[in-house]
């Protein structure tokens, strides 16, 4: 089930600031495609003039195809924090594959799209322009989602698809919170560590581990921007760091302050 930006907003850096100037909205995919699109989102903002909003982003280990007035992009999974400075007006659609729900379409294994973003007609076609073109001219946010949902519909395989092994168990690990290394995510799987690990590269993009970590830093970010308590301790042990202080540095990479902080910030932006 899709849920609204203000109930999850893993991936949204200081949520409460962001969307205070700008609106997201989410949409669920249908019929064969739901097997390998999470969602649509659409983002719209209106800034006063000469006014700017950075928003920043730790992306999921997905592909996102974007359409805006002027660019349509396709991004391949980011490892790292990703920014999109907001300006003037504006509104674009995103896809936002599930892990490994790109590969059916992907020119070539997934580890080469890693930390790279490319036209839309490279990975797609020439269709995929002319896909753009719809989905800027459409009327509202409705038309915005049918034309994505049709051209995906014609694309996407019916067949079952060796990336949905990879799919579902993301699946597994965005569930379970207490799912913390990949050697048990092996013996739920029933395959060894290594099968992971070539399964995930092929259809993913990241290894199993960098998968795991990161829902795990989603899921502290939600804990304390609902002023909820975490213990880094722990969190870092059962993640595989060698310390909290390794943690709470890729913490600070990540959301650009110390958990702390982080979480003082959502108290203040969010009265």
């Amino acid at each position: 089930m899709v849920q609204p930006a203000e109930r999850d907003s893993r991936g949204i850096v200081d949520p409460a600031a962001g969307l205070s100037r700008f609106s997201l909205d989410r949409f669920a995919p249908s019929g064969h495609v739901a097997r390998f699109v999470d969602r649509y989102w659409i983002v719209t903002w209106d800034l006063p003039s000469g006014q700017s909003y950075p928003q920043h982003v730790l992306p999921h280990p997905v592909v996102n195809l974007i359409i805006e007035p002027a660019v349509a992009v396709a991004v391949g999974v980011q490892i790292g924090r990703t920014t999109k400075v907001l300006e003037r007006s504006g509104r674009a659609l995103g896809v936002m594959f599930r892990a490994g729900g790109f590969s059916p379409l992907a020119p070539g294994p997934m580890t080469r799209l890693t930390d790279r973003s490319a036209h839309l007609v490279d990975w797609l076609g020439a269709d995929a322009g002319r896909w753009a073109d719809q989905v800027r001219a459409a009327p509202d946010q409705r038309e915005m989602v049918a034309a994505a949902e049709r051209f995906l519909r014609a694309r996407l395989p019916i067949e079952p698809h060796p990336c949905e092994d990879a799919t579902a168990l993301v699946d597994r690990i965005v569930a379970d919170p207490s799912l913390r290394r990949v050697d048990q995510l092996a013996a739920l799987a029933g395959r060894s560590e290594r099968t992971l690990q070539r399964l995930f590269a092929a259809h993913v993009g990241v290894s199993p581990k960098w998968v795991v970590r990161r829902y795990r830093i989603y899921e502290a970010a939600e804990a304390v921007a609902h002023g909820q308590d975490v213990s880094w301790a722990d969190l870092a042990a059962d993640l595989g760091y060698a310390d909290q202080a390794h943690l709470t540095r890729e913490f600070s990479a990540a959301f650009g302050v110390p958990p702390q902080q982080y979480a003082r910030r959502q108290r203040e932006a969010a009265q």
